[in-house]
């Protein structure tokens, strides 16, 4: 027998593929991440700066790292710094 196909409503409502993710994180002094959902981290492997739409009303300041928890699992984390919160991106 075949199930029948989920619509929409059934399956929730539809979200972004790759769609940043708030994420708890504890920075240092310097502003990079000292810990990652309680993971400490165990290195910051690249950092790098995103500015771009500064001249519209939303505008994008962003600071990324990507690091390597204590666990061995990789993470890329970045500051909006337009809102002030952390979020998580998976890459692709």
């Amino acid at each position: 027998m075949v199930a029948p196909a989920r619509t929409a409503s059934a399956a929730g409502p539809a979200r972004r593929l790759n769609a940043p993710q708030r994420v708890l994180v504890e920075a240092h002094v310097d502003g990079s991440p000292r810990r990652v959902n309680r993971s400490p981290v165990a290195l910051v492997r690249e950092e790098w700066r995103v500015v771009d739409r500064w001249w519209t009303e939303e505008p994008v300041s962003r600071r990324y790292f990507d690091v390597v928890l204590a666990g061995g699992e990789h993470a890329v984390v970045f500051l909006d710094e337009e809102v002030g919160r952390w979020f998580s991106q998976r890459g692709t």
